[in-house]
């Protein structure tokens, strides 16, 4: 700990909480300040699938997958065709296994990398989760995990409202307000923004997302551009501000997400026309806009049995189930009439699904059928939604905020949405694990910086 302060302050209690409990098990004090005092439930980490991308890591290797860093920051280029940030996807490759191995061997949490599909974009199985791959449960093991750290301080509720530097400009300290309006300065070299990005601020989201505006925000309300506004007032770069996670899947019916496991295992997208509109292997977030755009700005995943039994390992589809989100039917006349979708246009799509094990390419260009679906019939009503920006703060391999020179403020650090992230721009550039793994990597990339430049007393 310094003489003033904490050796480290983190803004949001998400995936930031990496970086307080790296750098206390290193020695160092930090002090967590959340805003919402429903972190635990309401957060982005808390609502994700805690699909945390990982490269070369051990489970990999025990089941024989093949991967790179360079593979991974291939898979980057060709997602964002060429405009994302590279340089930041090879670090946060480089940092992936160690980050994951490390959360496995000292924070005790039982990671498992998933083999049971892929999903679109990525061109090796490097998708790690835990049970029930779901991100309450991922922040609930970072929240214990904080709790039972005696250098860790968590402040909640209250929010970071400014970074003070010194005529140098590097951070001297924090102004923290607590609910009833009352501030306080806190003394601190050192800072990272982990506070989202700005998707919960309409204004923002109507001037650099246009094209999703309309749709469900599916993410924290605390995700405001606290981060965005208090970077760049302290001369900070932003880019890629216009680069989004969306979604495709959203239930209509339960507001909880349907998942898209229920595409990459052989499923469908219809519009309330009954008339498929786009290959959707695609991606799921690029999906959405695509959704937005069709009539009534919603539309149906089409199932059946067995792509339902494969979806219940995640929590979020059986949530939709328990909810009564899932619609059966024996014969695509029945599914028709409970979906009240044109029965010629819904028969006619599923008739021209191709055969199981046929890989040739269908009109919107999808070649991936894993299943050809087959009475009894689900459907799940959904609309499209926006989860987070993925623009931010420029950051470099290290998570320290740069100036538009190029220069870094020194004690300043910025993870997950906060940052400028490795999406490219709009919604196409997103892989899967793009938000967990800058919002978990950076931090644990800003922790071993911050230790690098600390000494303990």
């Amino acid at each position: 700990m310094t003489l003033d302060g904490p050796d480290l302050v983190v803004a949001g209690a998400g995936g930031g909480l990496v970086a307080a409990l790296r750098a206390a098990r290193q020695g160092r004090q930090v002090l967590v300040v959340e805003a919402s005092e429903h972190f635990r439930k309401g957060n982005n980490t808390a609502i994700s699938t805690a699909m945390i991308p990982g490269v070369g890591s051990r489970w990999q290797q025990v089941a024989g997958v093949e991967d790179s860093v360079e593979r991974f920051v291939g898979d980057v280029r060709a997602k964002t065709k060429g405009e994302g940030d590279l340089a930041l996807a090879a670090a946060l490759a480089r940092t992936s296994a160690p980050m994951l191995e490390w959360m496995a061997d000292d924070l005790g949490f039982p990671l498992s990398l998933v083999t049971d599909f892929q999903y679109p974009g990525h061109s090796a199985l490097r998708c790690h989760t835990l049970e029930g791959r779901h991100g309450s449960v991922l922040l609930d093991l970072l929240v214990r995990a904080v709790e039972a750290e005696e250098l860790i301080d968590l402040l909640v509720p209250a929010r970071l409202v400014d970074v003070l530097v010194d005529d140098e400009g590097a951070v001297r300290g924090v102004i923290v307000a607590s609910p009833d309006g009352t501030t306080e300065e806190i003394p601190t070299g050192s800072v990272l923004l982990a506070t989202n990005g700005y998707a919960g601020d309409a204004e923002l989201v109507a001037q650099h997302l246009p094209e999703i505006a309309s749709a469900h925000y599916h993410g924290s309300e605390t995700s405001r551009g606290d981060a965005l506004r208090i970077g760049t007032e302290l001369g900070a770069a932003a880019a890629y501000l216009d680069a989004y996670q969306g979604h495709a899947a959203l239930s209509r019916h339960a507001s909880t997400l349907v998942g898209w496991a229920t595409v990459m295992h052989g499923g469908v997208v219809v519009n309330t026309s009954g008339e498929r509109f786009g290959d959707e292997t695609s991606g799921y977030s690029e999906f959405a806009p695509l959704l937005a755009g069709q009539p009534e700005g919603e539309g149906w995943i089409l199932i059946d049995q067995e792509i339902h039994q494969r979806c219940l390992a995640f929590t979020d589809y059986v949530h939709c189930v328990e909810a009564g989100a899932v619609v059966w039917a024996d014969s695509i006349g029945e599914l028709a009439t409970k979906t009240r979708l044109p029965a010629d246009a819904l028969g006619g799509e599923i008739e021209a699904l191709p055969a199981q094990g046929v890989e040739a390419a269908d009109r919107f260009g999808r070649t991936s059928f894993d299943h050809r679906i087959e009475a009894p019939f689900a459907a799940i009503r959904i609309v499209p939604a926006l989860f987070h920006s993925q623009g931010g703060l420029v950051v470099d391999g290290a998570a320290r905020v740069l100036r538009e020179d190029g220069s870094p403020i020194t004690g300043l650090y910025a993870s997950g949405g906060a940052a400028n992230g490795i999406s490219g721009h709009g919604a196409g550039g997103y892989l899967a694990g793009n938000g967990l793994l800058p919002a978990l990597g950076l931090a644990y990339l800003a922790a071993d910086d911050v230790v690098a430049r600390t000494r303990t007393t």
